[in-house]
């Protein structure tokens, strides 16, 4: 049966009722049930079909289930690691050499690249901990919430692990799933879409550029000359968010704060995930990139995440940091922070599922080629659109599980495979600026409750910065990227445009000050 404008109906459905309501999961369930009903006569029939068949062939397909089950695993791992107060020790080890405004925003910077495993951790431990140096050095809270915001869901979207990966993983496989390649090396993709990531990439280098050369525009400027002249962090008026409902990610107050506790269990993670790639994809026999194409990295991820786990665990009673029990416990409490998610994912699978049984791929490939778009304009256009979903529903995850699925296809036939890996990269950093700065994202909310930042003080001024990145990300790296351009070409001038921003745009608080000492 040929479903026509019908088959595009339940994503269409999704993202109008998740921008409108805010409610992912439930969009996504109607949306399930709405293209349930519509292979299958009727909203009674297709309410069952949603569930134990849509749902359930999703959830129970081995690939797709040791991506649950890697993600529960990792995050419980990391839960584990920051209870043992390992992350708490390479925050505090960086912000002892922070002596200058300078040297505290640099020490907030490097706390965000450290902790790339996790973006929730990363915004309360580096704003835990940076806030009282920050403050003392009167740097202001907006600012504080901006760096460690800039540096938690940017940076953990293209870590080589992070408890980003199997969401990322799930999605991407589905993308290729709906053209017919369901046996992709997933891994070795995501990978390869990494140097696409543009909005991610400098939204981190503006970070560091700003902390380097002191400079500041917009809001953002307002609030520094406060904080550095008047010594107010806080604009008057002000409300902070609390960080006290964040406790439980804290190591308990007495517990040592071992370096060793953050690195090996991450490089034992890392270095067990491109081995056993290796050797699982043939080793020597066939080269080290065909080797990670040929592996199944659902499988080498699962023995990553559950090695990385034992040794955790094995370190943690040994040092007598935390009793079995409670270690237990933790691990099991780390998994369930990542289950909204995995609801997310089974359902965006879900949703594939049916939309590619409506035929939903071949109708949007036909509309798009009799539109007459530009094939090298799509990454820009897809790029465009995951930047609003994202920013209006305040969920990266939701809008990678929507778009790629309906993106892919649609570049595999205008563009062919040289624009399949660029439109990815364009869904999944587009993503990102919603998750970076809208109101609604729990990222945004949690850089504030970390930074101990008023939410909408940070968010007004950090839109700007944010707008910035999506800006020279569209222009300096999706278009060319359409073209065939090289990334790394465009990642090189993209970094030197934002330095020139910075340089004609953005001022120093120096005048403001000497202005301020002046009149004393």
């Amino acid at each position: 049966m040929e479903f026509g404008f019908l088959s595009i109906l339940p994503p269409l459905v999704a993202i109008v009722l998740a921008i409108a309501t805010r409610q992912v999961i439930v969009s996504l369930f109607i949306a399930i049930w709405l293209g349930a009903s519509l292979l299958h006569a009727g909203p009674v029939a297709g309410f069952f079909r949603s569930v134990d068949t849509y749902m359930l062939e999703s959830a129970a397909d081995p690939w797709y289930a040791a991506i649950l089950i890697f993600t529960m695993i990792i995050a419980g791992t990391l839960g584990l690691v920051t209870k043992a107060g390992g992350a708490q020790a390479i925050a505090d080890a960086l912000t002892k050499k922070a002596k200058t405004a300078r040297g505290g925003m640099l020490a907030a910077f490097l706390m965000g690249i450290v902790i790339f495993f996790d973006d929730y951790s990363s915004c309360i431990i580096a704003g835990n901990t940076a806030r009282p140096i920050t403050d003392s050095l009167k740097i202001s809270r907006e600012k504080l919430s901006y760096i460690i915001d800039s540096t938690a869901a940017p940076v953990a979207t293209i870590a080589l692990i992070s408890t980003w990966i199997g969401f990322e993983l799930g999605v991407i496989g589905e993308g290729f799933a709906a053209i017919g390649q369901e046996n992709v090396p997933v891994y070795l993709i995501f990978l390869q879409s990494i140097p696409f990531r543009f909005y991610s990439i400098f939204s981190i280098a503006l970070v560091l550029i700003l902390s380097i050369t002191m400079k500041d525009y917009g809001p953002m400027y307002a609030a520094e000359v406060r904080a550095r002249t008047t010594g107010k962090i806080l604009r008057d008026g002000a409300i902070p968010l609390s960080a006290g409902d964040t406790e439980v990610l804290q190591p308990k107050a007495g517990t040592p704060l071992r370096w060793f506790n953050f690195v090996i269990p991450i490089v034992v993670i890392i270095v067990t995930t491109f081995v056993g790639l290796y050797v699982l994809g043939g080793g020597a026999e066939v080269g080290l990139m065909a080797a990670f194409g040929n592996a199944d990295s659902s499988i080498v991820l699962l023995w990553a995440s559950s090695l990385g786990c034992l040794v955790t665990l094995v370190m943690v009673l040994v040092q007598r940091l935390v009793p079995l029990q409670e270690a237990i416990d933790t691990i099991i409490n780390g998994a369930k922070s990542v289950f909204p998610a995995l609801i997310i994912l089974v359902m965006a699978w879900a949703l594939s599922y049916i939309s590619g049984e409506l035929g939903a791929a071949d109708y949007l490939v036909a509309m798009v080629e009799k539109s007459g778009l530009a094939a090298f304009l799509l990454p820009l256009l897809i790029f465009f659109i995951a930047c609003l979903m994202s920013f209006a529903m305040g969920t990266s995850w939701g809008t990678m599980g929507i778009v790629t699925p309906l993106a892919i296809p649609i570049a595999a036939a205008i563009g062919g495979p040289a624009l399949l890996i660029p439109t990815l990269g364009a869904v999944l950093t587009g993503a990102i600026f919603g998750d970076h700065c809208s109101p609604l994202s729990d990222t945004t909310i949690l850089s504030s409750t970390g930074a101990g930042s008023d939410h909408i003080d940070h968010v007004r001024t950090q839109l700007p910065y944010a707008v910035t990145s999506a800006i020279v990300a569209g222009v300096i790296g999706f278009i060319p990227a359409g073209l065939g351009v090289h990334p790394l070409i465009s990642i090189v001038l993209g970094i030197a445009a934002l330095i020139v921003f910075v340089k004609l745009v953005g001022k120093t608080t120096a005048s403001a000050e000497m202005i301020k000492a002046s009149k004393k």
